[in-house]
């Protein structure tokens, strides 16, 4: 039985989304700007399977000096990154999409620059359904819209 469920864990560790009491992360994928890059970013999507709403209150990576929730802000014309203080809530029934140009995992102070195909393991803690450990794939090659053509 224990390694029944030690196979079944590294699948999930492996898999493009993992879940944990009605959330699930799926389509999930991060990026950096260039070998040099100081920061990157993850993008996924978050589905809310449960019969009550969970908020996404935190995140945390041993790939940066600080990881946080961010969002972009418009104003004047200008958009600037501003961190999401009271996490993301994921109403019960509902997806929420962490995409470029809105809601997004925030890396700064990269250990080491992001790399195509390479994986990063980032913890979501969600109010009730506590922590989530997701293994995102590195993917430098994918379109902002989500088109996935060319792999």
């Amino acid at each position: 039985m224990k390694k029944l469920l030690g196979i079944c864990g590294l699948t999930l560790a492996l898999s493009s989304s993992a879940w944990a009491d009605g959330i699930v992360i799926e389509d999930a994928y991060a990026r950096s700007n260039g070998p040099m890059a100081k920061a990157g970013a993850a993008f996924l999507v978050i589905r809310n399977d449960g019969a009550v709403d969970d908020t996404l209150v935190g995140v945390s990576s041993d790939v940066a000096r600080m990881v946080e929730l961010h969002t972009h802000v418009f104003e004047n014309d200008v958009a600037r990154m501003v961190a999401l203080e009271d996490g993301i809530t994921i109403a019960a029934g509902e997806a929420h999409r962490l995409e470029r140009g809105g809601d997004h995992v925030m890396f700064m102070g990269l250990e080491a620059p992001f790399k195509q195909g390479e994986s990063v393991p980032v913890v979501f803690v969600f109010e009730k359904a506590g922590e989530i450990a997701v293994e995102i794939e590195v993917d430098l090659e994918r379109k902002p819209d989500g088109d996935h053509s060319n792999h």
